[in-house]
């Protein structure tokens, strides 16, 4: 599972845990950026850790057209040796920082995170970031205030069901509106107890009509 640093998710049981460089790679540009105006261009700490960073997602731009198998090998060859030599820097420059500075909270947001980090290097169909479920959650998350009005847990889970249906539309080139659409003339006559009814439904289904499809 792709994910943020929020400690939550350590509880999933039997579940990997594959962690974000967009997260990781932030938190030295806020330690850059917190640096005097005429500093910022120097070879400071926060920049060449920066720099490890921009390593490793140079190193993505490349396979982006590569098959998971190659993406896996060359992760092997070219992103472990940047990852080993990174984690080096950080353990030395852990007794160097305060912890509660910007430059002391990058630092040790990466050691705590490290097995999460590092997850990507097990799998080519892994992403080095979560930046895709960040962008998919984005739209409700701009509406969070309305979600007081959720007003129960209930109301709070019928809301993440919704937009769970929704999202996985959009990812799978349906039309939101007219798949819901679909979905309400279908379900109040379903036989919930078959499984095989339940998967036509589903966004992934070839079975659907073309009107609910995103081009439509």
């Amino acid at each position: 599972m792709h994910v943020d640093g929020y400690a939550g998710y350590n509880e999933l049981p039997d579940v990997t845990l594959v962690g974000c460089w967009a997260h990781a790679r932030r938190k030295f540009d806020e330690a850059l950026k917190a640096l005097p105006e005429d500093k910022r261009n120097k070879a400071v700490a926060a920049r060449e850790g920066l720099e490890y960073c921009n390593r490793l997602f140079a190193i993505e731009g490349e396979l982006k057209d590569k098959t998971p198998e190659e993406r896996y090998q060359i992760r092997q060859v070219r992103s472990k040796p940047v990852l080993d030599a990174f984690l080096a820097w950080l353990k030395t420059q852990k007794s160097r920082v305060l912890p509660k500075s910007t430059f002391g909270q990058a630092i040790y947001y990466c050691l705590g995170q490290w097995d999460k980090l590092v997850a990507f290097l097990q799998d080519g169909r892994l992403e080095l970031d979560n930046n895709r479920s960040e962008r998919s959650i984005k739209p409700f998350v701009i509406g969070r205030k309305n979600w007081l009005f959720a007003n129960t847990p209930r109301g709070a889970k019928a809301s993440a069901i919704t937009y769970s249906i929704i999202e996985t539309a959009k990812e799978n080139g349906l039309n939101p509106f007219h798949y819901l659409i679909y979905l309400f003339e279908k379900l109040p006559n379903l036989d919930l107890k078959d499984k095989n009814a339940l998967d036509q439904l589903l966004p992934w289904s070839e079975t659907l009509p073309p009107v609910c499809r995103m081009n439509n």
